[in-house]
């Protein structure tokens, strides 16, 4: 069973610093106190320091793919999308909007998005300035360092809401307190300069894992402010214009030496997602979650309505019937992959397709099954969903399946299925006529026990920074400078542990370039919340077609526009340009 240092407060669950030994510590309530007298205990040192990180949870974490600094990453790509099926999920129009880039000040998620970011810099702050002005490291009895410890920890976490605002909307206000007025947008290099410079001073005071597979607790140590550092660098095209590829070499170089922390990748990937994860060797920074604490991710959006049964488990809640893969296939069955021998009589797209770029021998590109005893299968539910191991079946949800049948999931988004009173949609295919049984679902995260099991259930974390990412950027990085061999030596570390012989489609130099890199980006990291942000950098996001979604050649789409709240919250805030 994990053990987190947690102290439940009268709002929130909260996760504290992993540098000290985890505890378990009884609730405790306050009505009314005043910053002078509040901090007495190291305790509460705590409980104001993991205020900020509860909101960090939230954002990145609420439901996975449906949480706020996620959706917007991945709907509006060519990874992921929600289909209207019939009156299902149409909700407005909303989600068809989010992916064929019909943006606009007043679009859905927008908004969402621009609050995970600011109000998560509002809280850092507001706990960094009341522990920096309120409380005696000495007098409280802290360990030397803590101080440094604690507060460049919350500067961390400033610069990662910072990060995620900067690539999401361009240059922000910049703020380095809750104190003094509101202020109005900084320029995008001013921007990139300012959480430059919050992580570079944070680095070296932050504490370092030495041991790999120590366990992971939310906090923040040198090697998750390093990977920020990385993310900036590697981005810095898009964001300012600058060519930084060889500073995020360098500092991914020395992630892999150990020189930030401790970490290996994964021999098996179901160890970077299951129920002790928090313990995995390959994963940096996450969101913890544990049973009936803090559950996270439990029974996402995607989940078939009928999925209690399949899993044996009918405890576990959002079985919504709702997002899921751009399809391979067309209503004929026929593919839009790149290069496939029976393609789509409507084109193939280099982009989407990502149930059908997994290679048929890779262990994820299984149906999604508990094993017993922990283990389990399958990052995708697809086919005919009988359970493998039990025999356990998902029925139909009676909109377009029958309760008495199993219900079959394509890989299509298309009114298959004849209906009555419906004849003249039968054949349509698009994100608007999708039904359910539409889509591969993908099942990445928090995988399901059995109930006699169930004290397994909720318990694995939400990866949010992990050491693949780093061997993927330096492989991009080193592609770019015209080292494929390395390039691709770096990936296939990765890539191996996917198949129970030899990787049947490796990369090499001779198969590597921008739309093979692209690809496995996609692969290795589906559903994590970057796809966005990677097709921008290559330039490909507002330039390339994909299913049921024509290129927009509107470079301005590269950035979101500033939700129309923020900017009548302060009216400072000037929109992006061609919004």
């Amino acid at each position: 069973m994990k053990r987190y240092k947690i102290i439940l407060a009268a709002i929130t669950l909260v996760v504290i610093s992993a540098m000290y030994q985890a505890c378990s510590v009884e609730p405790e309530y306050y009505s009314q106190s005043t910053p002078e007298l509040f901090f007495d205990t190291q305790t509460k040192v705590y409980q104001r320091m993991g205020r900020p990180f509860t909101h960090w949870a939230w954002a990145m974490a609420d439901q996975q793919a449906h949480s706020h600094l996620v959706r917007l990453q991945e709907f509006t790509t060519d990874e992921m999308l929600v289909p209207s099926r019939y009156n299902d999920w149409y909700d407005g129009g909303d989600f068809l909007r989010n992916y064929h880039h019909e943006f606009t000040p007043t679009m859905s998620g927008v908004n969402d998005a621009w609050t995970a970011f600011s109000m998560g810099v509002a809280q850092t702050w507001s706990a960094k300035d009341d522990i920096d002005e309120y409380v005696d490291f000495d007098a409280l009895g802290f360990p030397d360092g803590s101080r440094d410890a604690v507060l460049m920890q919350l500067q961390s976490l400033a610069a990662f809401f910072y990060l995620h605002g900067l690539d999401l909307f361009g240059g922000v206000p910049l703020y380095e307190s809750n104190k003094g007025d509101m202020l109005p947008r900084s320029t995008d290099e001013e921007t990139f300069a300012f959480i430059e410079g919050l992580l570079k001073e944070a680095l070296p005071k932050l504490p370092k894992k030495t041991v790999a597979g120590a366990q992971e607790t939310g906090s923040i140590n040198q090697a998750a402010a390093a990977v920020m550092l990385a993310r900036l660098y590697f981005n810095a095209g898009p964001y300012v214009r600058l060519d930084k590829f060889a500073d995020c070499a360098a500092i991914c170089q020395d992630i892999l030496d150990g020189n930030y922390g401790a970490y290996a990748l994964e021999d098996n990937w179901t160890d970077i997602f299951g129920f002790d994860n928090d313990r995995s060797t390959e994963i940096i920074w996450s969101v913890p979650s544990q049973n009936a604490q803090s559950e996270r991710s439990v029974g996402p959006h995607s989940n078939h309505y009928g999925m209690g049964e399949y899993w044996d488990n009918g405890d576990v809640g959002n079985r919504n019937n709702g997002y899921c893969l751009v399809p391979t296939l067309d209503v004929e069955g026929k593919s839009y992959l790149y290069g496939s021998s029976r393609p789509s009589a409507k084109g193939t797209y280099r982009l989407g397709s990502p149930f059908g770029k997994f290679h048929d021998l890779d262990v994820r590109k299984q149906i999604r099954a508990y094993e017993g005893d922990g283990k389990w299968r399958g990052m995708f539910y697809y086919g005919k969903m009988v359970n493998p191991v039990t025999g356990y079946v998902c029925h139909g949800g009676n909109r377009q399946v029958k309760p008495t049948d199993t219900l079959v999931i394509v890989d299509q988004i298309a009114r298959i299925v004849p209906q009555d009173g419906a004849e003249a949609d039968h054949g349509n295919e698009g994100a608007r006529w999708g039904e359910e049984n539409s889509g591969v679902r993908l099942a990445k995260f928090s995988p399901i026990p059995w109930t006699s099991d169930k004290t397994l259930r909720g318990n694995p974390d939400i990866p949010v920074i992990r050491l693949a990412e780093v061997y993927y950027m330096l492989a991009e990085c080193k592609l770019r400078a015209g080292d494929k061999e390395a390039a691709a030596g770096l990936i296939n570390q990765v890539r191996k542990r996917y198949f129970a012989d030899a990787d049947p489609d490796p990369v090499t130099a001779a198969n590597l370039d921008g739309w093979r890199m692209l690809d496995e980006w996609l692969i290795e990291f589906i559903g994590e919340g970057r796809r966005r942000t990677d097709l921008v950098r290559w330039d490909k996001f507002v330039t390339e077609s994909w299913w049921d979604k024509p290129a927009d050649n509107k470079p301005h789409f590269n950035r979101y526009p500033i939700p129309e709240q923020a900017m009548n919250s302060n009216n400072l805030i000037e929109q992006n340009p061609q919004y």
